[in-house]
């Protein structure tokens, strides 16, 4: 269970009210190795400071929220004022409508999603059948949230025992397919370089997925130049795998299947026409010394 929560109201759908928690999904020691910009000359590190044109650097707590309603003219805008703005209505995730899971192509999750757990004894039966009816619909929940002062879209989705709740962006903030259409020039694909594409695909498809295997290597590799770079040792690239010369699409296509697959999907090979003559002329053989 995850220290904090970072999140605490109901999930409402109509006049359902259930008390929950949110906690973030995604650890925040996920071992990213952080730069520090340095002065090249002195190697000393640069500093943001807040300042003020008048007193020069201000410490945060004399720092207050403003908006520019005009050039150089503001309102100040106080937390107190904006914890008022705030009802019953908005400490609440509520759900307007629930829809399939493929309604909403995942180019509209913004990235940041949270973990819905029930509040106390009191949400366990009501989270619990909320949970368990999505699951078995097989339906999605789309509604809004109020987080860190604004208005969120979000998704909700059963996951194990748990419902996901993964904000989205607005449909204005994402960019849609059709301003690439002229970039596309469809054209119809040949039907052998189409079946070997499926093959390929079918290939390279496992029967149980492990998501376990992708790992941050690139992290790895920028830790060993660091620990190199502290013990004054200098890493040595290893040399490039030879990249294998692929003439046509068709080739790369039946590369790529035979690299998978191996020798499986090298198609078998047909006897020579010797051969084959040779097993016709088999069988007569047999038949004379049976009938004789």
């Amino acid at each position: 269970m995850a220290a904090r929560s970072q999140w605490k109201g109901f999930l409402k759908i109509s006049l359902v009210s259930v008390p929950v928690r949110a906690y973030t999904a995604v650890s925040s020691s996920g071992g990213a190795i952080r730069l520090n910009q340095l002065h090249a000359a002195c190697n000393s590190r640069i500093k943001y400071t807040k300042t003020c044109p008048v007193h020069g650097p201000v410490p945060n707590e004399e720092i207050v929220s403003g908006y520019e309603y005009s050039k150089d003219q503001y309102v100040l805008v106080d937390t107190d004022e904006l914890d008022k703005l705030r009802t019953e209505d908005d400490k609440a995730v509520k759900v307007q409508e629930f829809v399939d899971p493929e309604t909403l192509d995942p180019l509209y999750l913004s990235g940041r999603s949270y973990y819905l757990v029930p509040e106390g004894p009191v949400g366990q039966k009501a989270f619990g059948v909320v949970h368990d009816a999505m699951k078995e619909t097989g339906k999605y929940g789309v509604g809004t949230v109020v987080m860190h002062g604004k208005e969120e879209i979000v998704l909700l989705r059963p996951l194990d025992d748990l419902l996901v709740m993964s904000l989205l962006n607005l449909e204005h903030e994402v960019t849609q397919p059709a301003a690439f259409k002229d970039e596309v020039v469809k054209t119809a694909p040949a039907p052998d370089e189409l079946e070997l594409a499926k093959t390929l695909i079918k290939s390279a498809t496992p029967k149980k997925f492990d998501f376990s295997k992708y790992k941050d290597v690139y992290t790895d590799k920028l830790t060993q130049l660091i620990e190199a770079k502290v013990a004054g040792q200098e890493l040595v690239a290893p040399p490039a795998a030879e990249q294998v010369e692929v003439i046509n699409l068709m080739d790369a296509l039946r590369k790529s299947v035979q690299q998978i697959q191996g020798d499986e999907a090298e198609p078998a090979a047909k006897p020579p026409r010797k051969m084959a003559a040779s097993k016709g002329a088999a069988k007569p053989a047999a038949r004379k010394r049976k009938t004789s």
